[in-house]
């Protein structure tokens, strides 16, 4: 396989995995995927097992239903693929995400996520001055 399908198909695997997790909550779909040593990181240094981020991807399903989702972008380099995308709930703030996702033979290894909130992207900008 070349470089180029095999982005090709982890991209694929991704956008696969993710529609449906957003549109019909199949945990399960996400859950196929996966490496079964995966790991996902969070902005504040902590990390999950898949184990434990499957279960609280479970724990948070009915929010899923409710989100409304907009794929922004969808980027690949080699083994990882970067998902940037713009989320709603019906009760919440609206937020952007960036999940960046490392790839071992075909399933999801390794993740990353950043959240914002975007009502606070402003003040973000200005940490340097």
């Amino acid at each position: 396989m070349t470089t180029q399908s095999s982005t090709t198909d982890n991209t694929s695997i991704v956008a696969a995995a993710f529609a449906a997790l957003t549109e019909t909550g199949d945990v399960d779909a996400v859950a196929r995927v996966l490496t079964e040593d995966f790991v996902h990181h969070r902005p504040d240094s902590t990390s999950s097992d898949r184990a434990e981020w499957l279960a609280a991807v479970r724990r948070s399903r009915e929010h899923i239903a409710d989100m409304q989702v907009e794929i922004l972008h969808v980027l690949s380099d080699g083994d990882h693929v970067m998902l940037h995308s713009r989320r709603r709930l019906p009760a919440g703030p609206e937020i952007t995400v960036v999940d960046i996702m490392r790839f071992e033979q075909g399933r999801i290894a390794e993740a990353w996520e950043l959240i914002e909130p975007a009502k606070e992207a402003e003040a973000h900008l200005t940490w340097w001055a």
